[in-house]
């Protein structure tokens, strides 16, 4: 099982209000619907905002983070994520995870382009990893990137066995597709999608597309990507062989 949480905020909000009982993730860079996502949601992540903060030049005041994520922590299925830095390095990142004050309530987040014994670490010693792009993969699904997530999933089933721990995906609701075991994912489809009249990529199923033109409402397209799941295990990813010209 697959958890699916739908970034908010989501307008207007009855819109909001039709998709109780799904999970949510709210961002500190835009909190205004922390208090509503706790009143309808099955569990809501705390998103620390380093993406935004990051694509904006801005640097994050981060306890006021952490004094913003006391109080919800206090529901039992909602967790942050842990403060990071995009392209900071390990060392700025691994004193970010000393600093959080909040103990297991938080997952810190393993980036792509730093060393897998780090990702290998994190994972012995929390029950929660995320995992987050940078520069060099910040498009989902290039070659590039499926070979570092190929590479980090190899090294935990080295580590692990088949049982993984759990791995959240960082911006990453489309990964459902290819493969990778994924616990948990998040995105922001439903929130700036929900209203356009006009096919939008979501999951296939029986290699038919979810979304159709006329399915434009919120409701249709969270229960579209909730019923999408991430495999227990790694499905490898089929290789196309191109033969050499000439070749027999």
């Amino acid at each position: 099982m697959t958890l699916h949480y739908h970034g908010t905020p989501i307008t207007p909000l009855c819109v909001m209000n039709s998709l109780a009982g799904r999970c949510f993730c709210v961002s500190f860079a835009r909190p205004e619907q922390v208090g509503m996502a706790h009143q309808i949601g099955q569990s809501v992540m705390l998103d620390n905002g380093a993406f935004s903060a990051w694509r904006r030049g801005h640097e994050p005041v981060w306890p006021k983070f952490y004094e913003w994520c006391d109080g919800w922590l206090d529901h039992p299925t909602s967790w942050a994520v842990i403060p990071d830095v995009i392209d900071g390095g390990s060392q700025l990142q691994d004193a970010l995870v000393r600093e959080w004050p909040h103990g297991h309530r938080g997952a810190p987040v393993w980036h792509m382009d730093e060393p897998m014994r780090r990702l290998l670490q994190l994972a012995d010693s929390w029950p929660r990893v995320c995992i987050g792009s940078t520069a060099e993969y910040a498009v989902l699904g290039t070659d590039a990137w499926h070979r570092r997530m190929t590479e980090a999933f190899e090294s935990l089933e080295q580590r692990h066995g088949r049982r993984l721990p759990w791995i959240h995906m960082l911006r990453g609701m489309q990964t459902v597709e290819w493969g990778y075991p994924f616990g948990s994912v998040d995105s922001t489809d439903v929130a700036q999608n929900h209203a356009r009249k006009q096919r939008i990529g979501g999951p296939m199923v029986a290699g038919m597309p979810i979304h159709h033109a006329d399915e434009t409402s919120a409701a249709r397209k969270a229960a579209a990507w909730d019923a999408a799941q991430c495999p227990p295990s790694r499905r490898p990813r089929a290789v196309q062989l191109e033969l050499a010209s000439g070749g027999v």
